[in-house]
């Protein structure tokens, strides 16, 4: 019995002493927790973060508004302005960023109060995917092929309002969505609800658009340009067209530092250190399709290497995802998830 009260006590004695290791933990777009992306942090730590995953921003938003608790987040750019205001963020301290005079200059525009919130570390393209053993490359020439009553049930376009509302706009002549009137946004509300009835489903994430068109359950897709990077790799007949008249979409993407995040900002600093390495950028290119953050790092990589996964120079507009009023990007949600449900 003794025996037993004294290992209970040494018990007593010992839990407190114990040192539970920290984890940096991150809201994140599903895939992203590739160590690809951040191989020097997996390298210094020996294990990857901890992740909770989103399908849609406006979905992270609203977690963290409800009070989860991350350290960092992966926002797109056209959301940090609503997320500041929101006091979701910290400033980025960019005394600790190693490569900060290598960051791509997107970084200024989320610098508010003199202190930077945003660092850019992905971006890339949003335009048409198809299969080329069911499509002829005439059929993809227009946007207007996603309203086309021919392919109805065979499309599939983004569960994202930013991505979704970018083909809308350029389906119905907006090039520069920051411009865009009341009237415009009616527009392309209609047109949404015009191609709505031939979308087989709206993709949550890379992994399952690739899936359907892989199986060929889709032909056509607004895709960004992971789908057709991976798929090609891997033998699927698939192509993707940038020139489409009416034009295609591109976007920025990053990290941001949470309000009171839960673990030590060391590790959040030596993560997001790993993003700006070179071999980062490579590796985003390569094997995504993806630009990086580190501009320095993607000008060495050479314009052949961005031309080659759909990330070079185009002959028809582009649609840049910048931040836009909030308030109508706030009607777009709302009148968004009217427009799945059918009304």
């Amino acid at each position: 019995m003794k025996s037993t009260l004294l290992a209970a006590a040494i018990t007593v004695v010992l839990v407190p002493s114990i040192v539970q290791a920290q984890s940096l933990t991150i809201l994140e777009w599903s895939g992203y927790d590739d160590p690809g992306f951040f191989g020097a942090y997996v390298e210094k730590h020996g294990e990857n973060p901890e992740y909770s995953f989103f399908g849609e921003e406006e979905e992270a938003f609203q977690k963290l508004r409800s009070g989860f608790r991350v350290d960092v987040a992966h926002p797109c750019s056209q959301s940090v302005s609503k997320w500041h205001q929101a006091g979701l963020l910290e400033p980025i301290d960019t005394s600790r960023i190693e490569r900060w005079d290598d960051v791509n200059e997107v970084k200024e525009t989320f610098k508010f109060d003199d202190a930077y919130y945003f660092l850019p570390t992905d971006w890339g393209t949003t335009a048409i995917t198809y299969r080329t053993d069911e499509i002829d490359a005439s059929e993809v020439d227009s946007l207007q092929v996603f309203a086309n009553p021919k392919y109805e049930g065979r499309i599939s376009l983004p569960d994202n309002v930013d991505d979704v509302y970018a083909l809308a706009y350029l389906a119905t002549g907006v090039t520069d969505w920051t411009k865009a009137t009341q009237e415009d946004f009616e527009a392309a509300s209609a047109w949404l609800r015009k191609a709505h009835p031939n979308v087989r489903t709206y993709w949550a994430d890379g992994a399952e658009l690739a899936q359907l068109l892989t199986t060929g359950e889709v032909l056509i897709a607004w895709a960004w340009n992971e789908t057709p990077t991976t798929l090609i790799a891997n033998d699927i007949p698939v192509a993707s067209n940038r020139n489409a008249k009416e034009g295609s979409s591109s976007w920025y993407c990053g990290y941001v530092n949470i309000v009171d995040g839960p673990n030590s900002e060391d590790l959040l600093y030596d993560y997001f250190n790993a993003w700006m390495e070179p071999e980062s950028s490579a590796y985003i290119v390569e094997a995504w399709g993806y630009g990086g953050g580190n501009q320095t790092a993607m000008t060495a990589l050479g314009q052949e290497a961005l031309d080659g996964v759909g990330l070079g120079a185009t002959t028809t507009p582009i649609l840049a995802q910048a931040p836009m009023d909030i308030l109508l990007r706030e009607k777009m949600v709302a009148e968004f998830e009217k427009i799945k449900a059918g009304f």
